[in-house]
C-alpha cells in the first residue's frame, strides 16, 4: 500500500501546475480568444446591413441580418475572375515550387554532388540579400514576364528555406535505401521519385501548406508587377481594392440600400477563407509531424 501511495503522490506531483503554467495558459487563451473574435467579427459583419453597420457596427451578432453582401459579391464577375486566377496560381505554384524545391533538396543531400558546400552558401546568401524591388521589376521586364501569369510562378519556383527543411528530412532517410535502389539500376531521378518522395509525405504536406498560403494571400506581386488584367488580377488584390475604395461594387446595385463597401469586403474575405479552410484538414495530421521532422533531422 505504501508503494501505491508513493506512486500516486509522484503522479500528482508530476501533473500539478505551477503559477507559471497558469500564466502561460491564460496568455494562450486570451490570444486564441482575440484571434477567434477577429474572425467572428468579419463573419458577423458580412451578414450585417450596410447602413446599420455604419451607424453602430457589430459586437457579437449581425446588425440587421442580411445575405445582400454575399449576393452582390456572387453577382460581381470581377470577383470570380480574381478568384479563378488565385486558385490557378495557388495550384500551379504549389505543384511547381514543391517539385522543384524537393528536387534541389535531394541534390543537396546527395554525396555525389560536386561543390555542394559552395552551392549551399550561395543559397544561404540569397536568403539575406536581394537586389530589391526596382531591379526585380527591370529583370521581369527584360524577361517578358511583366503583366503575365507566369510572373507569379517562375520567380517563386524555388525557396531556400523550404529546401533546407526538406533536405533536413532527406538526411534522415537511411543510405541503405539509396544504395539498394542504385544496385537495382535506378537513376537519380528514379530514386528521388520512387524512394525519397513517398517517404517524405509529412514534410512535403507541411511545405505545400506554406506555399499554398503564401500564394493565396499574396497581393504585392499583382500590385507591383502586373496591370491587374484578366489573367493577372488576384483575389487578395481585389479585396485590397475593395477595402480601400469608398464605394465598391455596391454602387448601382439593387442592394445598394442594404450594403456598404465595408460589409461587402467582409463577405468577400469570408468567401476567400473557404478554400484554405477546406484544404487544411486534409494535411493537418501531417502538419505537426512534418514541421518537427523537417526541423530536427539532419
Amino acid at each position: 500500500m505504501s508503494l501505491q501511495k508513493a506512486m500516486r503522490k509522484r503522479t500528482h506531483r508530476r501533473i500539478r501546475m505551477t503559477w507559471a503554467d497558469w500564466v502561460i495558459y491564460v496568455i494562450l487563451f486570451l490570444f486564441a480568444l482575440v484571434t477567434f473574435y477577429m474572425l467572428w467579427y468579419v463573419i458577423i459583419g458580412s451578414f450585417s446591413n450596410g447602413r446599420m453597420y455604419a451607424s453602430g457596427g457589430v459586437f457579437l451578432v449581425p446588425n440587421g441580418f442580411t445575405f445582400a453582401n454575399y449576393s452582390v459579391i456572387i453577382a460581381d464577375m470581377e470577383f470570380w475572375t480574381a478568384f479563378r486566377n488565385s486558385v490557378f496560381r495557388t495550384v500551379t505554384g504549389v505543384v511547381t515550387e514543391l517539385l522543384f524545391t524537393a528536387l534541389v533538396a535531394y541534390a543537396m543531400t546527395n554525396k555525389y554532388l560536386r561543390c555542394r558546400q559552395a552551392y549551399y552558401w550561395i543559397f544561404i546568401f540569397t536568403m539575406f540579400f536581394s537586389g530589391g524591388i526596382v531591379p526585380m521589376y527591370l529583370l521581369l521586364r527584360v524577361l517578358g514576364l511583366y503583366d503575365s501569369f507566369w510572373v507569379y510562378i517562375i520567380p517563386s519556383i524555388f525557396s531556400v528555406y523550404n529546401m533546407i527543411v526538406i533536405s533536413s528530412f532527406y538526411k534522415g532517410i537511411p543510405d541503405s535505401l539509396y544504395e539498394a535502389a542504385e544496385l537495382d539500376g535506378a537513376g537519380e531521378l528514379t530514386i528521388w521519385a520512387v524512394v525519397y518522395m513517398p517517404l517524405s509525405k509529412s514534410v512535403l504536406a507541411t511545405v505545400a501548406l506554406w506555399i499554398a498560403v503564401d500564394h493565396w494571400n499574396s497581393y504585392m506581386g499583382t500590385m507591383l508587377y502586373t496591370d491587374a488584367g484578366e489573367w493577372t488580377n488576384t483575389l487578395q488584390f481585389y479585396l485590397k481594392q475593395l477595402i480601400n475604395e469608398a464605394s465598391g461594387v455596391s454602387s448601382g446595385s439593387e442592394y445598394s440600400d442594404l450594403v456598404s463597401a465595408r460589409t461587402i469586403s467582409y463577405a468577400a474575405i469570408v468567401i476567400a477563407l473557404i478554400p484554405i479552410m477546406c484544404f487544411y484538414p486534409f494535411i493537418q495530421r501531417h502538419f505537426t509531424r512534418g514541421v518537427m521532422i523537417g526541423s530536427l533531422k539532419g
